[in-house]
């Protein structure tokens, strides 16, 4: 499985994100929007704003927090095929 974090170092939602798949033990690359203009292009792009964090897993887009309901837990687990235990 091939996972990208779009992210930004201001972020709380993206530490969120990438502090869940660093305690599931899921490889990932961070791709830091603010450091890099053509990965904020691209998730406006694909989102139709900058928005982050984003995942793609897998070639599909997704966006693992929804505003004032923070990281979107259960999405995650089933999304990236980790059980619960």
């Amino acid at each position: 499985m091939k996972v990208q974090v779009y992210t930004t170092a201001w972020c709380r939602d993206c530490r969120s994100a990438k502090q869940f798949l660093d305690q599931h033990g899921v490889a990932y690359t961070e791709i830091n929007v603010d450091t890099n203009p053509a990965a904020s292009a691209e998730v406006i792009n694909h989102v139709g704003k900058r928005a982050v964090p984003q995942l793609v897993i897998d070639g599909e887009w997704f966006q693992p927090y929804k505003p004032g309901r923070g990281l979107l837990i259960d999405e995650l687990f089933i999304r990236l095929g980790i059980p619960r235990g």
